[in-house]
Protein backbone atom coordinates (compact mmCIF):
# COMPACT_ATOMS: atom_id res chain seq x y z
CA UNK A 1 0.00 0.00 0.00
CA UNK A 2 1.50 2.64 -1.00
CA UNK A 3 1.85 5.91 1.07
CA UNK A 4 3.17 9.94 0.27
CA UNK A 5 3.00 13.33 0.70
CA UNK A 6 2.37 16.42 -1.51
CA UNK A 7 3.26 20.05 -0.38
CA UNK A 8 0.94 22.19 -1.76
CA UNK A 9 2.60 25.11 -0.38
CA UNK A 10 5.25 25.66 1.97
CA UNK A 11 4.87 29.31 3.18
CA UNK A 12 3.49 31.29 6.18
CA UNK A 13 1.63 35.04 6.94
CA UNK A 14 1.15 35.65 3.17
CA UNK A 15 1.31 34.02 -0.34
CA UNK A 16 4.57 34.99 -2.44
CA UNK A 17 5.15 34.58 -6.80
CA UNK A 18 7.24 31.66 -5.99
CA UNK A 19 6.04 30.05 -2.50
CA UNK A 20 2.02 29.25 -1.78
CA UNK A 21 0.83 28.86 1.62
CA UNK A 22 0.87 25.95 3.98
CA UNK A 23 -0.91 23.15 2.77
CA UNK A 24 -0.39 19.20 2.42
CA UNK A 25 -1.75 16.45 0.86
CA UNK A 26 -1.63 12.87 2.38
CA UNK A 27 -1.92 10.16 -0.63
CA UNK A 28 -2.55 6.69 1.27
CA UNK A 29 -4.11 4.45 -2.10
CA UNK A 30 -7.22 5.44 -2.74
CA UNK A 31 -7.59 7.73 0.45
CA UNK A 32 -6.63 11.97 -0.06
CA UNK A 33 -6.44 13.95 2.88
CA UNK A 34 -5.79 17.44 3.18
CA UNK A 35 -3.93 19.03 5.67
CA UNK A 36 -4.77 22.82 5.77
CA UNK A 37 -5.65 24.88 3.14
CA UNK A 38 -4.04 28.22 2.57
CA UNK A 39 -4.46 30.35 -0.62
CA UNK A 40 -2.68 28.38 -3.94
CA UNK A 41 -3.69 24.72 -2.64
CA UNK A 42 -6.34 24.71 -6.00
CA UNK A 43 -3.13 25.68 -8.23
CA UNK A 44 -0.59 22.88 -6.94
CA UNK A 45 -3.41 20.35 -6.85
CA UNK A 46 -3.91 21.27 -10.92
CA UNK A 47 -0.02 21.35 -11.12
CA UNK A 48 0.48 18.41 -9.66
CA UNK A 49 -2.11 16.35 -11.78
CA UNK A 50 -3.94 15.43 -8.31
CA UNK A 51 -6.71 13.80 -8.01
CA UNK A 52 -8.65 16.24 -5.92
CA UNK A 53 -12.07 15.47 -6.45
CA UNK A 54 -11.12 11.92 -3.82
CA UNK A 55 -9.80 14.04 -1.12
CA UNK A 56 -12.09 12.86 1.67
CA UNK A 57 -11.22 14.50 4.81
CA UNK A 58 -9.52 18.11 5.57
CA UNK A 59 -7.42 18.31 8.69
CA UNK A 60 -7.30 22.16 9.98
CA UNK A 61 -4.41 22.89 12.20
CA UNK A 62 -6.14 26.44 13.36
CA UNK A 63 -8.70 28.98 11.72
CA UNK A 64 -5.94 31.78 10.69
CA UNK A 65 -6.45 33.19 7.23
CA UNK A 66 -2.90 31.60 5.48
CA UNK A 67 -4.27 28.20 6.60
CA UNK A 68 -7.70 28.07 5.64
CA UNK A 69 -8.71 30.84 2.72
CA UNK A 70 -7.98 28.05 0.34
CA UNK A 71 -10.84 26.43 1.78
CA UNK A 72 -13.90 27.84 -0.07
CA UNK A 73 -12.11 26.98 -3.55
CA UNK A 74 -11.62 23.41 -2.83
CA UNK A 75 -15.39 22.91 -1.60
CA UNK A 76 -16.56 24.95 -4.63
CA UNK A 77 -14.27 22.76 -7.06
CA UNK A 78 -15.66 19.66 -5.52
CA UNK A 79 -19.20 20.57 -6.98
CA UNK A 80 -18.04 20.28 -10.47
CA UNK A 81 -17.91 16.58 -10.23
CA UNK A 82 -20.52 14.22 -9.74
CA UNK A 83 -19.68 13.47 -5.57
CA UNK A 84 -21.51 11.54 -3.28
CA UNK A 85 -19.42 10.65 -0.70
CA UNK A 86 -19.48 13.19 2.11
CA UNK A 87 -16.73 15.67 2.66
CA UNK A 88 -15.20 15.65 6.63
CA UNK A 89 -13.49 18.92 8.14
CA UNK A 90 -12.17 18.83 11.47
CA UNK A 91 -10.32 21.44 13.13
CA UNK A 92 -10.53 23.58 16.13
CA UNK A 93 -13.51 25.96 17.32
CA UNK A 94 -14.65 28.22 14.98
CA UNK A 95 -13.74 25.99 12.11
CA UNK A 96 -17.70 25.38 11.55
CA UNK A 97 -18.51 29.10 11.86
CA UNK A 98 -15.76 29.51 8.82
CA UNK A 99 -16.85 26.63 6.67
CA UNK A 100 -20.56 27.72 7.15
CA UNK A 101 -19.78 31.86 6.84
CA UNK A 102 -18.22 31.07 3.70
CA UNK A 103 -20.81 28.75 2.25
CA UNK A 104 -23.51 31.21 2.71
CA UNK A 105 -21.94 34.69 2.05
CA UNK A 106 -19.96 32.83 -1.33
CA UNK A 107 -23.53 31.02 -2.06
CA UNK A 108 -21.82 27.86 -3.00
CA UNK A 109 -23.55 25.29 -4.70
CA UNK A 110 -22.96 22.07 -3.16
CA UNK A 111 -24.26 18.76 -4.31
CA UNK A 112 -22.53 16.55 -1.84
CA UNK A 113 -22.56 16.57 2.11
CA UNK A 114 -19.87 18.28 4.11
CA UNK A 115 -19.82 16.91 7.67
CA UNK A 116 -17.88 19.64 9.97
CA UNK A 117 -16.53 18.29 13.20
CA UNK A 118 -15.40 20.79 15.76
CA UNK A 119 -12.53 18.89 17.83
CA UNK A 120 -10.74 19.14 21.40
CA UNK A 121 -7.23 17.91 21.40
CA UNK A 122 -5.96 15.40 22.15
CA UNK A 123 -8.56 13.05 20.53
CA UNK A 124 -8.74 10.57 17.27
CA UNK A 125 -10.48 12.63 15.16
CA UNK A 126 -10.76 9.58 11.84
CA UNK A 127 -9.69 5.87 11.43
CA UNK A 128 -10.67 3.70 8.97
CA UNK A 129 -9.93 -0.18 9.00
CA UNK A 130 -6.20 -0.39 9.26
CA UNK A 131 -5.26 3.52 10.53
CA UNK A 132 -5.99 6.43 13.04
CA UNK A 133 -5.72 10.14 12.57
CA UNK A 134 -5.14 11.70 15.99
CA UNK A 135 -4.92 15.61 17.01
CA UNK A 136 -2.84 16.97 19.95
CA UNK A 137 -2.98 20.37 21.12
CA UNK A 138 -0.16 23.09 20.42
CA UNK A 139 0.48 26.73 21.86
CA UNK A 140 -0.10 29.43 19.34
CA UNK A 141 -2.09 33.07 19.49
CA UNK A 142 -5.50 31.00 19.15
CA UNK A 143 -6.38 27.36 19.17
CA UNK A 144 -4.11 25.24 17.44
CA UNK A 145 -3.59 21.57 16.79
CA UNK A 146 -1.07 19.15 15.10
CA UNK A 147 -2.30 16.18 13.58
CA UNK A 148 -0.84 12.40 13.40
CA UNK A 149 -1.57 9.36 11.19
CA UNK A 150 -0.69 6.10 12.14
CA UNK A 151 -1.23 2.79 10.89
CA UNK A 152 -1.43 -0.40 12.80
CA UNK A 153 1.23 -2.98 12.50
CA UNK A 154 0.94 -4.99 9.83
CA UNK A 155 0.77 -9.40 9.71
CA UNK A 156 4.36 -10.67 10.54
CA UNK A 157 5.34 -12.77 7.00
CA UNK A 158 3.73 -15.84 6.55
CA UNK A 159 5.95 -19.18 6.48
CA UNK A 160 4.84 -22.02 3.86
CA UNK A 161 7.59 -24.34 4.63
CA UNK A 162 6.48 -24.17 8.26
CA UNK A 163 2.69 -24.48 7.57
CA UNK A 164 3.54 -27.60 5.43
CA UNK A 165 5.90 -28.84 8.39
CA UNK A 166 2.35 -28.78 10.52
CA UNK A 167 0.60 -30.40 8.08
CA UNK A 168 -1.78 -27.56 6.69
CA UNK A 169 -2.75 -28.44 3.10
CA UNK A 170 -1.99 -25.56 0.65
CA UNK A 171 -5.51 -23.67 0.14
CA UNK A 172 -8.11 -21.49 2.43
CA UNK A 173 -6.86 -22.77 5.78
CA UNK A 174 -3.39 -21.01 5.02
CA UNK A 175 -5.60 -17.76 3.58
CA UNK A 176 -7.37 -18.15 7.04
CA UNK A 177 -4.02 -17.87 9.13
CA UNK A 178 -2.53 -14.80 7.69
CA UNK A 179 -5.80 -12.94 8.85
CA UNK A 180 -5.03 -14.37 12.54
CA UNK A 181 -7.57 -17.19 12.58
CA UNK A 182 -6.80 -20.79 14.19
CA UNK A 183 -7.34 -23.74 11.56
CA UNK A 184 -7.95 -27.16 12.75
CA UNK A 185 -6.04 -29.53 10.12
CA UNK A 186 -7.37 -33.16 8.73
CA UNK A 187 -5.13 -34.85 11.40
CA UNK A 188 -7.17 -32.74 13.64
CA UNK A 189 -4.17 -30.69 15.17
CA UNK A 190 -4.96 -27.13 15.82
CA UNK A 191 -2.59 -25.09 14.43
CA UNK A 192 -1.88 -21.06 15.32
CA UNK A 193 -1.52 -18.02 13.40
CA UNK A 194 1.62 -17.61 15.85
CA UNK A 195 3.01 -21.02 14.70
CA UNK A 196 3.66 -19.75 10.91
CA UNK A 197 3.51 -15.87 11.25
CA UNK A 198 6.98 -14.03 12.01
CA UNK A 199 6.39 -10.93 13.95
CA UNK A 200 4.09 -8.18 13.25
CA UNK A 201 5.80 -5.59 11.19
CA UNK A 202 5.55 -1.82 11.93
CA UNK A 203 2.85 0.32 9.98
CA UNK A 204 4.32 4.14 9.11
CA UNK A 205 3.30 7.67 11.30
CA UNK A 206 3.08 10.72 9.57
CA UNK A 207 2.67 13.46 11.50
CA UNK A 208 2.31 17.28 10.78
CA UNK A 209 3.22 19.93 13.27
CA UNK A 210 2.81 23.83 12.64
CA UNK A 211 2.35 27.01 14.30
CA UNK A 212 3.18 26.87 18.19
CA UNK A 213 5.71 27.67 20.21
CA UNK A 214 8.40 25.03 20.63
CA UNK A 215 6.80 22.54 23.85
CA UNK A 216 8.83 19.21 25.12
CA UNK A 217 5.88 17.46 24.83
CA UNK A 218 5.35 17.05 20.43
CA UNK A 219 8.53 15.69 20.51
CA UNK A 220 6.38 12.54 22.44
CA UNK A 221 3.33 13.28 20.14
CA UNK A 222 5.15 12.45 16.63
CA UNK A 223 7.16 9.78 18.25
CA UNK A 224 9.19 7.88 15.67
CA UNK A 225 7.17 9.78 12.68
CA UNK A 226 8.60 8.10 9.13
CA UNK A 227 7.93 11.55 8.01
CA UNK A 228 7.53 14.78 10.17
CA UNK A 229 6.38 17.94 8.59
CA UNK A 230 7.42 20.98 10.99
CA UNK A 231 6.75 24.37 11.23
CA UNK A 232 10.89 25.74 11.24
CA UNK A 233 9.33 29.61 10.47
CA UNK A 234 12.45 31.70 11.96
CA UNK A 235 16.66 31.20 12.50
CA UNK A 236 17.58 30.90 15.58
CA UNK A 237 18.85 34.87 15.69
CA UNK A 238 14.83 35.67 15.81
CA UNK A 239 13.84 33.59 18.52
CA UNK A 240 12.40 36.28 20.80
CA UNK A 241 10.16 37.01 17.72
CA UNK A 242 9.31 33.88 17.27
CA UNK A 243 8.29 33.31 21.60
CA UNK A 244 6.04 36.56 20.78
CA UNK A 245 4.41 35.38 17.17
CA UNK A 246 4.16 31.80 19.31
CA UNK A 247 6.11 30.10 16.37
CA UNK A 248 9.12 27.80 15.92
CA UNK A 249 12.45 28.20 14.73
CA UNK A 250 14.54 25.84 12.73
CA UNK A 251 16.67 24.45 15.46
CA UNK A 252 13.47 23.62 17.69
CA UNK A 253 11.91 21.69 15.16
CA UNK A 254 15.22 19.94 15.08
CA UNK A 255 15.20 19.34 18.30
CA UNK A 256 11.59 17.95 17.88
CA UNK A 257 13.14 15.28 15.14
CA UNK A 258 15.76 14.03 17.32
CA UNK A 259 13.96 13.93 20.49
CA UNK A 260 10.90 12.01 18.72
CA UNK A 261 13.44 9.47 16.56
CA UNK A 262 11.64 10.94 13.53
CA UNK A 263 13.13 9.55 10.60
CA UNK A 264 12.87 12.00 8.22
CA UNK A 265 12.05 15.41 9.29
CA UNK A 266 10.78 18.89 6.78
CA UNK A 267 10.36 22.00 7.51
CA UNK A 268 7.15 23.85 6.49
CA UNK A 269 5.63 27.50 7.36
CA UNK A 270 8.52 29.83 6.44
CA UNK A 271 8.43 33.65 7.68
CA UNK A 272 8.20 35.60 4.05
CA UNK A 273 11.04 37.66 4.90
CA UNK A 274 13.06 34.61 3.35
CA UNK A 275 14.13 34.21 -0.16
CA UNK A 276 14.58 30.58 -1.15
CA UNK A 277 17.91 31.02 -1.01
CA UNK A 278 17.84 32.47 2.33
CA UNK A 279 16.01 29.20 3.57
CA UNK A 280 19.46 27.76 3.12
CA UNK A 281 20.48 29.44 6.84
CA UNK A 282 17.39 27.96 8.39
CA UNK A 283 18.55 24.34 7.18
CA UNK A 284 22.13 24.67 8.52
CA UNK A 285 20.27 25.75 11.72
CA UNK A 286 18.66 22.55 11.84
CA UNK A 287 20.97 20.06 10.78
CA UNK A 288 23.31 21.00 13.47
CA UNK A 289 21.28 19.60 15.76
CA UNK A 290 19.19 17.17 13.32
CA UNK A 291 21.47 15.77 10.05
CA UNK A 292 18.44 14.51 7.74
CA UNK A 293 16.70 17.71 7.87
CA UNK A 294 15.23 18.80 4.62
CA UNK A 295 13.58 22.38 3.54
CA UNK A 296 10.05 21.42 2.31
CA UNK A 297 9.20 23.64 -1.64
CA UNK A 298 6.02 24.18 -3.20
CA UNK A 299 5.07 20.80 -4.36
CA UNK A 300 7.29 18.50 -3.03
CA UNK A 301 7.20 14.84 -3.06
CA UNK A 302 7.73 12.38 0.06
CA UNK A 303 7.46 8.78 -0.34
CA UNK A 304 6.57 7.04 3.01
CA UNK A 305 7.90 3.20 2.74
CA UNK A 306 7.45 0.62 5.25
CA UNK A 307 10.03 0.21 7.43
CA UNK A 308 10.11 -3.67 5.80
Amino acid sequence: MNMEAFVLGCGGMMPLPYRHLTSVLLRRDGDLFLFDGGEGTQVSLRRLNLKWKKISAIFVSHTHADHVTGLPGILMLSAQVDRKEPLFIYGPPKIAEYIETSRKVLDMYINYPIVVKEIAAPCVVHSGEDFTIRAFPLEHTKTCVGYTLEEEDRPGIFNPEKAAELGVPVGPLWGKLQKGQDVTTDSGKVVHPSDVMGKPRKGRKFSFVTDTLYKESIANEVKNSDLLICEGMFEDELIDQAKEKKHMTASQAATIAKDSNSKRMAMIHYSPRYTDKDLEKLLKQAQQIYPNAELTRDRAHYEIPYED
